[in-house]
């Protein structure tokens, strides 16, 4: 499958509202940034992937790497949704679905399970999709981020 954001890409610097207040994709120039996007708060796989990036996110952090989750729920529904399983990250809402077309991401009306991993100079290194079990995005984004 084919992204609008491809390895090798710029990262357009969206900004982005988090669970954690504003933020815009170049506040992360300098760090590496793990983007991972997720169809629905509160489902199976979104929930096993969340907690997954959650035990790996000190590992990421010791890399020089931010984790940053997003979906089209809103933020009070993605505040609840960390709360539950404890994030240690933020997560953004896409509630006008602007970043998942940016990226190419978006599928009926929701965003697809699909990992950016970009580099500190903003540049997409790897674009992580179509993998059986939700959980496994985490393990190879930061298999991807050792490499950086």
């Amino acid at each position: 499958m084919s992204y609008m954001v491809q390895v090798g890409d710029q990262v357009p610097d969206l900004e982005l509202e988090t669970t954690a207040g504003k933020v815009k994709l170049s506040d992360f120039r300098g760090k590496k940034l793990v983007l991972y996007f997720f169809p629905k708060a509160f489902t199976m796989g979104c929930t096993r992937e969340l907690k997954r990036f959650t035990e790996l996110y000190d590992q990421f952090k010791a890399l020089g790497a931010e984790v940053i989750g997003v979906s089209v729920d809103s933020v009070d529904t993605l505040k609840r949704f960390a709360e539950k399983y404890g994030a240690k990250f933020p997560l953004a809402s896409d509630k006008a679905k602007e970043v998942s077309k940016t990226f190419g991401v978006l599928k009926l009306m929701t965003a697809s399970r699909v990992t950016f991993v970009i580099g500190p100079d903003g540049v997409v290194r790897q674009v992580i999709s179509n993998l059986k079990r939700a959980e496994e995005h985490a393990d190879r984004a930061l298999e991807a981020v050792k490499s950086i």
